[in-house]
């Protein structure tokens, strides 16, 4: 046997094969998934963003509440005195220090979540960007381009053209540019 012959011959081999399997994906189209809302919050949590701020301290969130339950709010027009601060700090940490907060996290986290409802204002947020994998008039399977950030609650997921809705499954953690981001996305 030619082994020179065999081998001059498997590159178009291997660009058959590569080849052959692009023409089968050809008849899939991508088609751009709409997310809207995903910011709303529990509402036990009294508009607070819970569920990022526990998944950016590596807690789980019924910890970070039982936590803050031990906290005593501010006048909103004065906010907290040296003392108070301290207090409420000192009632934080007595329950989050165990699951290995620091204060310096706890500050960081807490900057990074703050906003002001009351201006129509959230707090930082990226739009996941997806596409509906479109096979015979029918949708196959979904690519997450970008699973996005800063979302509390599952968005409304739709694909121009599909009725029906799909459904969401959020991750947290404690990376501030993935925690609240969307790991799949399924047809519900």
């Amino acid at each position: 046997m030619n082994f020179r012959l065999l081998l001059g011959g498997l590159p178009f081999l291997v660009f058959g094969l590569t080849f052959s399997h692009a023409q089968s994906r050809s008849d899939i189209t991508r088609v751009p998934v709409v997310f809207s809302g995903g910011h709303e919050t529990d509402p036990r949590d009294h508009g607070r963003p819970v569920v990022l701020i526990a998944g950016a301290l590596g807690v789980p969130p019924e910890v970070f509440r039982d936590a803050f339950s031990r906290v005593h709010p501010a006048n909103p027009q004065k906010g907290p005195g040296p003392a108070e601060a301290q207090a409420n700090k000192a009632a934080l940490l007595g329950t989050l220090g165990q699951y290995g907060v620091t204060n310096e996290r706890l500050d960081q986290v807490s900057d990074y979540y703050r906003y002001d409802a009351s201006r129509n204002k959230l707090w930082p947020t990226q739009a996941a960007v997806a596409y509906a994998m479109v096979q015979n008039g029918k949708i196959v399977c979904y690519e997450i381009v970008n699973g996005g950030s800063g979302y509390s609650s599952n968005p409304d997921i739709t694909v121009p053209g599909f009725p029906g809705h799909s459904v969401a499954e959020l991750a947290f953690g404690k990376s501030f540019e993935k925690n609240g981001s969307i790991r799949s996305i399924r047809k519900r």
